[in-house]
C-alpha cells in the first residue's frame, strides 16, 4: 500500500485529537470517531475538510449523542452551541458531496438535527445499536398521542426497511468496517482520480447459456433477477445498496472485468417489478451517486410499468419519478441498457431509454416494449367487444408489437442479442466507452426535483 499523503494543510480542532488517516481494506481513508455532540460536530466538519485536502475518502464511525432530547437538564444555551456546530457539520459535509466518497457508520444514537448528518453522505451503514430520529418517542407522543419505542421509530431494522436512510445493515462494527470497505473498493479516492480496476479470474468474454433459461415460461411469472445479475457480474459478486428498502429495484456495485459499475435492475419478485415512488428515489440517489464518482451505470429492464394508485399519486408519483429520469439524463458516465422482458409506458422511458440519452441498448428476444401490454391494450381499444375478439386482439398485438424486433426498426435499441452472450457484450461495451464523457452545458447548478 503506498505511504500516506502529507500531513501540512490539515484544520486542527481545539483541544480534542484530530481525525486522521487510517488503512481499510489496503485503501488510506480520513478516519473520525465521534460522539455528535457539539465538539463532535466540530470535529465532523475538520474531518470534512482534511479529506478534501489530502483527496482521500471520508469515513465516520458515529457513536451518537443525547443532549437536547433526553438529558433535559442540560442549560439551554449548550444546546443551541450544538445547533450551531451542527451547522457548520452540515455545510462542511455538503462540500464533500461528489468530490470524495463520504461513509457515515452508525454504531449508537443519533438524534434529532445530527440524524440529518446521516442523509448528507454517500453510504449509511448500521449495526444493530443505531438509532436514528429527528424527531423522537417523547415529541410524537406529545404531539400526535402516539407512543412508539425508539427501535420501533428509529432502530436499525427501521432505518433499513422502512425509511430507507441505511445503505447496508451489518451485525457489528467490524462488519460494518468490512462493508465500508467492500464499498470504498468500488470508488475512487477523488472525483479527480481514476476509478480503481480490481482484480478478476472471471473472463470477460465468458459466455454462460444458462442466461437463455433464466425467464419463466410465461411472463406473468415472476423470478428473482439478483440471480440473474450474479451470471453476468464478475464472480457473481454484488454489493447490494438499500437491499431491504424499496425492494422492486436493485441497486448495486459490481464489476465487470475488474471494471467497477452501478447496477440497476428491476426486481419482477416485489410488486412484479412497478415502479413506486421509494423505488424512483432509490434509483435516482443511486445513479447520482454513480455519476457523481464517474462509475458506468448498466441497468436491467423487466417493468410492466409505474405502480397505480391514488395514494402514490396524491404523495407525487409525478414528482418522484421524473427524479429518476431526470438523475439517468443528467448522467455523463457511460450507460448502457439491457431489455430483459417487459419495457412498458412512463417506466420505459425512466429506465435509461434510448431517448434519455443511454449509450448502448440491448434487447433479449424475450423483450417487450410497448406503450402497453396486449391485455390493457385490448381492454382500451375493444372495450364493448367479445371475450373472443378481445382474445384475438391480444394474440395480434403481441405478434406485432411485443417484440424487440419493432422496437429495434423505430431505434428504441440497438442490438437484439442473445442472452448467453450478455456478458460479453457488456463487458465489451464497456471497453469501448472507458474514455468517452459527455460534456453538458455550463450552468450554475441543476434544478432537481424533489
Amino acid at each position: 500500500m503506498p505511504p500516506p499523503p502529507p500531513a501540512t494543510g490539515w484544520p486542527a480542532v481545539a483541544g480534542a485529537p484530530l481525525a486522521g488517516l487510517s488503512e481499510l481494506g489496503g485503501r488510506w481513508v480520513v478516519r473520525a470517531d465521534i460522539e455528535v455532540d457539539e465538539h463532535g460536530a466540530a470535529l465532523v466538519a475538520a474531518a470534512a475538510e482534511r479529506a478534501l485536502a489530502v483527496a482521500r475518502p471520508l469515513l465516520f464511525v458515529l457513536h451518537g449523542g443525547t443532549r437536547g432530547h433526553e438529558r433535559v437538564d442540560r442549560p439551554m444555551v449548550e444546546s443551541v452551541a450544538t445547533l450551531g456546530a451542527l451547522g457548520s457539520a452540515a455545510r462542511a459535509l455538503a462540500g464533500t458531496s461528489g468530490r470524495v466518497p463520504t461513509v457515515a457508520i452508525l454504531d449508537g444514537p443519533l438524534l434529532g438535527g445530527a440524524a440529518l448528518l446521516a442523509g448528507l453522505v454517500d453510504v449509511v451503514i448500521t449495526t444493530p445499536a443505531a438509532v436514528a430520529f429527528v424527531s423522537g418517542p417523547r415529541a410524537i407522543r406529545h404531539t400526535t398521542a402516539q407512543r412508539v419505542t425508539a427501535a420501533h421509530l428509529g432502530g436499525d431494522r427501521a432505518l433499513a426497511t422502512r425509511s430507507g436512510t441505511t445503505s447496508f445493515a451489518a451485525g457489528d462494527l467490524d462488519e460494518a468496517l468490512d462493508l465500508a470497505a467492500e464499498v470504498l473498493a468500488h470508488l475512487p479516492d477523488h472525483v479527480d482520480s481514476p476509478l480503481p480496476r480490481l482484480p478478476t479470474s472471471d473472463p470477460a468474454d465468458r459466455d454462460d447459456p444458462g442466461l437463455r433459461a433464466a425467464l419463466p415460461a410465461t411472463t406473468s411469472e415472476s423470478y428473482d433477477v439478483r440471480d440473474l445479475l450474479a451470471m453476468v457480474v464478475d464472480e457473481g459478486a454484488l454489493c447490494e445498496v438499500r437491499g431491504e428498502w424499496a425492494a422492486n429495484l436493485v441497486t448495486a456495485f459490481a464489476t465487470f472485468d475488474g471494471r467497477p459499475v452501478g447496477v440497476v435492475a428491476n426486481q419482477p419478485q416485489s410488486l412484479a417489478g412497478t415502479l413506486d415512488i421509494a423505488a424512483s428515489q432509490k434509483g435516482a440517489r443511486f445513479v447520482t451517486t454513480c455519476d457523481a464518482f464517474g462509475l458506468p451505470l448498466v441497468t436491467f429492464v423487466d417493468t410492466p410499468g409505474f405502480y397505480p394508485g391514488k395514494d402514490q399519486e396524491w404523495r407525487g408519483m409525478i414528482r418522484h419519478g421524473a427524479q429518476l429520469a431526470f438523475a439517468y439524463s443528467r448522467a455523463s458516465v457511460p450507460r448502457i441498457s439491457v431489455t430483459l422482458r417487459k419495457s412498458y409506458g412512463g417506466a420505459y422511458i425512466v429506465m435509461d431509454s434510448r431517448w434519455l440519452g443511454c449509450d448502448l441498448a440491448l434487447a433479449w428476444p424475450t423483450a417487450e416494449i410497448a406503450v402497453m401490454g396486449a391485455k390493457g391494450a385490448a381492454e382500451i381499444l375493444h372495450r364493448r367487444a367479445s371475450p373472443e375478439e378481445r382474445a384475438a386482439t391480444e394474440a395480434s398485438y403481441e405478434a406485432h408489437h411485443l417484440n424487440p424486433w419493432r422496437a429495434a426498426e423505430r431505434g428504441l435499441i440497438d442490438a437484439v442479442i442473445d442472452p448467453a452472450t450478455t456478458r460479453r457484450e457488456v463487458a465489451a461495451a464497456l471497453d469501448v466507452l472507458a474514455s468517452a464523457r459527455e460534456h453538458l452545458p455550463p450552468r450554475a447548478h441543476d434544478n432537481t426535483p424533489l
